[in-house]
Protein backbone atom coordinates (compact mmCIF):
# COMPACT_ATOMS: atom_id res chain seq x y z
CA UNK A 1 0.00 0.00 0.00
CA UNK A 2 1.58 3.99 -1.26
CA UNK A 3 1.68 5.88 1.59
CA UNK A 4 1.25 9.91 0.84
CA UNK A 5 -1.38 11.69 -1.38
CA UNK A 6 -2.31 9.87 -4.71
CA UNK A 7 -0.46 10.54 -7.94
CA UNK A 8 2.70 11.29 -6.19
CA UNK A 9 4.48 8.51 -5.67
CA UNK A 10 6.43 8.33 -9.04
CA UNK A 11 9.63 7.08 -7.83
CA UNK A 12 12.98 8.45 -7.07
CA UNK A 13 13.73 11.81 -9.32
CA UNK A 14 15.88 12.03 -12.58
CA UNK A 15 19.09 13.82 -11.43
CA UNK A 16 19.59 17.18 -12.10
CA UNK A 17 21.35 17.95 -15.60
CA UNK A 18 23.94 20.93 -15.86
CA UNK A 19 23.00 23.14 -18.61
CA UNK A 20 26.15 22.28 -21.65
CA UNK A 21 28.53 24.47 -22.64
CA UNK A 22 27.36 26.87 -25.51
CA UNK A 23 31.12 26.64 -27.34
CA UNK A 24 33.87 24.05 -27.22
CA UNK A 25 35.84 24.86 -25.01
CA UNK A 26 39.82 23.73 -24.40
CA UNK A 27 40.31 20.18 -24.79
CA UNK A 28 36.52 19.53 -26.21
CA UNK A 29 37.67 20.97 -29.31
CA UNK A 30 37.76 18.26 -32.28
CA UNK A 31 39.70 19.66 -35.28
CA UNK A 32 43.25 18.91 -35.91
CA UNK A 33 43.91 22.67 -36.55
CA UNK A 34 42.29 25.80 -36.20
CA UNK A 35 42.32 29.60 -36.56
CA UNK A 36 43.20 31.19 -34.02
CA UNK A 37 42.12 34.95 -33.01
CA UNK A 38 42.02 37.06 -30.31
CA UNK A 39 44.04 39.62 -28.14
CA UNK A 40 47.85 39.73 -27.25
CA UNK A 41 47.53 36.48 -29.96
CA UNK A 42 49.74 36.25 -33.30
CA UNK A 43 46.90 35.09 -35.64
CA UNK A 44 46.76 32.63 -37.83
CA UNK A 45 46.71 28.53 -38.65
CA UNK A 46 47.99 26.70 -35.47
CA UNK A 47 47.87 23.24 -34.82
CA UNK A 48 45.19 22.67 -31.64
CA UNK A 49 48.30 21.66 -29.14
CA UNK A 50 49.63 24.72 -30.13
CA UNK A 51 46.66 26.98 -30.10
CA UNK A 52 46.00 25.01 -26.32
CA UNK A 53 49.74 26.14 -25.20
CA UNK A 54 49.04 29.65 -26.28
CA UNK A 55 45.64 29.69 -24.17
CA UNK A 56 47.30 27.99 -21.34
CA UNK A 57 50.67 29.75 -21.24
CA UNK A 58 48.29 33.53 -20.89
CA UNK A 59 45.95 31.95 -18.13
CA UNK A 60 42.49 31.91 -20.35
CA UNK A 61 40.74 29.85 -22.54
CA UNK A 62 40.46 28.34 -26.53
CA UNK A 63 37.30 28.87 -27.19
CA UNK A 64 35.95 27.67 -30.87
CA UNK A 65 33.45 30.68 -32.02
CA UNK A 66 32.90 29.31 -35.62
CA UNK A 67 32.50 25.37 -36.05
CA UNK A 68 31.79 25.45 -39.54
CA UNK A 69 34.37 27.32 -40.43
CA UNK A 70 37.28 24.78 -42.15
CA UNK A 71 39.34 24.85 -40.14
CA UNK A 72 37.15 25.88 -36.86
CA UNK A 73 37.74 29.63 -35.71
CA UNK A 74 39.01 29.49 -32.36
CA UNK A 75 39.49 32.77 -29.83
CA UNK A 76 42.12 32.78 -26.91
CA UNK A 77 39.45 34.48 -24.04
CA UNK A 78 38.19 34.26 -20.53
CA UNK A 79 35.62 31.67 -21.50
CA UNK A 80 33.02 33.22 -17.94
CA UNK A 81 33.87 37.16 -19.56
CA UNK A 82 32.98 35.73 -23.13
CA UNK A 83 30.10 34.75 -21.71
CA UNK A 84 28.96 37.45 -19.89
CA UNK A 85 29.79 40.31 -22.71
CA UNK A 86 27.45 37.91 -25.38
CA UNK A 87 24.51 38.21 -22.71
CA UNK A 88 25.25 41.54 -21.88
CA UNK A 89 24.66 42.00 -26.31
CA UNK A 90 22.13 40.63 -26.27
CA UNK A 91 19.88 41.69 -23.46
CA UNK A 92 20.89 45.63 -24.68
CA UNK A 93 19.74 44.14 -28.02
CA UNK A 94 16.57 43.58 -26.47
CA UNK A 95 16.54 46.32 -24.62
CA UNK A 96 16.46 48.92 -27.95
CA UNK A 97 13.60 46.80 -29.74
CA UNK A 98 10.62 48.38 -29.84
CA UNK A 99 7.52 47.11 -28.18
CA UNK A 100 4.41 47.73 -29.87
CA UNK A 101 1.48 48.44 -27.53
CA UNK A 102 -2.40 48.44 -29.08
CA UNK A 103 -5.03 49.53 -27.19
CA UNK A 104 -8.47 48.34 -27.35
CA UNK A 105 -11.87 50.17 -27.45
CA UNK A 106 -14.80 48.52 -27.68
CA UNK A 107 -17.79 50.21 -29.40
CA UNK A 108 -21.40 48.78 -29.67
CA UNK A 109 -23.45 49.44 -32.73
CA UNK A 110 -25.91 52.11 -31.39
CA UNK A 111 -23.35 53.94 -28.78
CA UNK A 112 -24.38 57.19 -28.18
CA UNK A 113 -22.60 60.37 -28.31
CA UNK A 114 -21.26 60.91 -24.93
CA UNK A 115 -19.97 57.41 -24.69
CA UNK A 116 -18.22 58.25 -28.28
CA UNK A 117 -16.48 61.59 -26.86
CA UNK A 118 -15.17 59.80 -23.86
CA UNK A 119 -13.56 56.67 -25.75
CA UNK A 120 -12.08 59.39 -28.41
CA UNK A 121 -10.28 61.35 -25.56
CA UNK A 122 -8.50 58.16 -24.39
CA UNK A 123 -8.07 57.14 -28.11
CA UNK A 124 -5.80 60.59 -28.98
CA UNK A 125 -4.71 60.41 -25.46
CA UNK A 126 -3.17 56.67 -26.63
CA UNK A 127 -2.24 57.81 -29.73
CA UNK A 128 -0.09 60.82 -28.49
CA UNK A 129 1.58 58.04 -26.36
CA UNK A 130 2.69 56.39 -29.81
CA UNK A 131 0.50 53.17 -28.41
CA UNK A 132 -1.55 51.71 -32.13
CA UNK A 133 -5.16 51.67 -31.08
CA UNK A 134 -7.49 48.69 -32.18
CA UNK A 135 -11.09 49.85 -32.20
CA UNK A 136 -14.17 47.37 -32.60
CA UNK A 137 -17.86 47.53 -32.89
CA UNK A 138 -18.87 44.02 -30.98
CA UNK A 139 -22.56 42.98 -32.41
CA UNK A 140 -24.38 40.59 -29.92
CA UNK A 141 -27.33 38.43 -31.78
CA UNK A 142 -29.25 39.82 -33.99
CA UNK A 143 -27.11 43.54 -33.69
CA UNK A 144 -25.56 41.81 -37.17
CA UNK A 145 -28.41 43.56 -39.21
CA UNK A 146 -26.92 47.12 -38.58
CA UNK A 147 -23.79 46.57 -39.59
CA UNK A 148 -23.97 49.59 -41.51
CA UNK A 149 -24.27 51.76 -37.70
CA UNK A 150 -21.21 50.28 -36.69
CA UNK A 151 -19.27 51.00 -39.87
CA UNK A 152 -20.17 54.50 -40.20
CA UNK A 153 -19.53 54.47 -36.52
CA UNK A 154 -15.81 53.75 -36.99
CA UNK A 155 -15.13 55.84 -39.83
CA UNK A 156 -16.43 58.70 -37.22
CA UNK A 157 -14.22 57.59 -35.41
CA UNK A 158 -10.92 57.51 -37.55
CA UNK A 159 -12.31 60.96 -38.77
CA UNK A 160 -12.05 61.96 -35.60
CA UNK A 161 -8.50 60.64 -35.04
CA UNK A 162 -7.07 61.95 -38.24
CA UNK A 163 -4.99 64.76 -36.50
CA UNK A 164 -3.15 62.64 -34.11
CA UNK A 165 -2.99 59.28 -36.13
CA UNK A 166 -3.46 57.67 -39.44
CA UNK A 167 -6.05 54.74 -40.50
CA UNK A 168 -4.03 51.57 -40.87
CA UNK A 169 -6.92 49.22 -41.18
CA UNK A 170 -10.20 50.25 -42.42
CA UNK A 171 -13.29 49.06 -41.01
CA UNK A 172 -13.22 45.59 -41.40
CA UNK A 173 -15.99 42.51 -40.11
CA UNK A 174 -14.43 39.35 -38.51
CA UNK A 175 -17.20 37.02 -37.26
CA UNK A 176 -19.68 38.87 -34.86
CA UNK A 177 -16.87 42.17 -34.75
CA UNK A 178 -15.85 44.81 -36.68
CA UNK A 179 -12.37 46.87 -36.38
CA UNK A 180 -10.37 49.22 -37.16
CA UNK A 181 -6.35 50.02 -36.61
CA UNK A 182 -5.32 53.32 -36.13
CA UNK A 183 -1.34 53.90 -35.84
CA UNK A 184 0.12 57.33 -34.03
CA UNK A 185 1.37 59.87 -37.06
CA UNK A 186 5.08 60.05 -37.02
CA UNK A 187 6.98 62.54 -34.81
CA UNK A 188 4.22 62.87 -32.09
CA UNK A 189 5.68 61.34 -29.12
Amino acid sequence: MALGRPGFNRGPRPPFKKKEAEHNINQFIKAPEVRLVGDNVEQGIFSLKDALAIAHEQELDLVEISPNAVPPVCKVVDYNKFIYEQKKKLKEIKANAKQTVIKEIRFGPNTNDHDFQFKLKHAISFLEAGEKVRAYVHFKGRAIVYKEHGEILLLKFAQALEEVGKVEQLPKLEGKRMFLTVAPKAGKK
